[in-house]
């Protein structure tokens, strides 16, 4: 093979990268903000599930748990305080787990909605069951402990997903609430 073969192999390999490249950017381009919007819609309608009955939701600010950002809302009905929701994130087996609590007005949980994650399929992602989301109902700060046996005061692990389960209830759940008691209890001071 000569050198000057060789340059035509380059060219043709590095006229194709450029197009392959220059395509994808394009596709990019055209579906990023598409991509944007369905997120900022997937949220708005997760933010009204989980406490219904308010009539604005409504952005209080930021904060950051794990390095991540996340945000705070307070949903009113009226000009009464419905509720809180706060997003959060926890520590689990594969991933971050991006969960939303709903609170009412005393800080105990409403509702939970996980958001996101790549926990084990079959496992971990038992985190999304009805069944242990709903053992959340009701609970403050002090009742998010997992423990692996039967309870009702507590949180019951998932069987072989005794870190998931963690992850939302000890680091996303408690960390989201005593952030919320924290700062608005400081807001009402002032």
């Amino acid at each position: 093979m000569s050198g000057k073969d060789i340059l035509k192999i380059t060219f043709n390999l590095v006229t194709i990268y450029l197009a392959g490249g220059l395509i994808l950017a394009l596709v990019y381009a055209k579906t990023s903000p598409i991509m944007y919007r369905n997120a900022v819609l997937e949220k708005e309608n997760a933010l009204k599930m989980l406490i219904p009955e308010a009539d604005s939701i409504d952005k209080l600010g930021d904060w950051t748990i794990h390095d991540k950002h996340a945000e705070y809302f307070v949903a009113k009905k009226g000009d009464a305080v419905a509720g809180y929701i706060i997003q959060s994130f926890g520590k689990g087996y594969s991933s971050y787990i991006n969960t939303l609590i709903a609170v009412d007005p005393d800080f105990k949980v409403r509702k939970i909605s996980i958001l996101g994650h790549a926990e084990t399929p079959g496992l971990g992602d038992e985190i999304e069951a009805e069944s242990f989301q709903n053992q959340f109902i009701g609970k403050g700060p002090d009742h998010l402990t997992v423990l692996k046996t039967e309870t009702t005061d507590y949180i019951q692990a998932i069987s072989g997903a005794t870190i998931s389960s963690r992850a939302v209830a000890e680091d996303a759940v408690k960390a989201g609430l005593d952030f919320l008691i924290t700062t608005m209890t400081d807001k009402s001071e002032e």
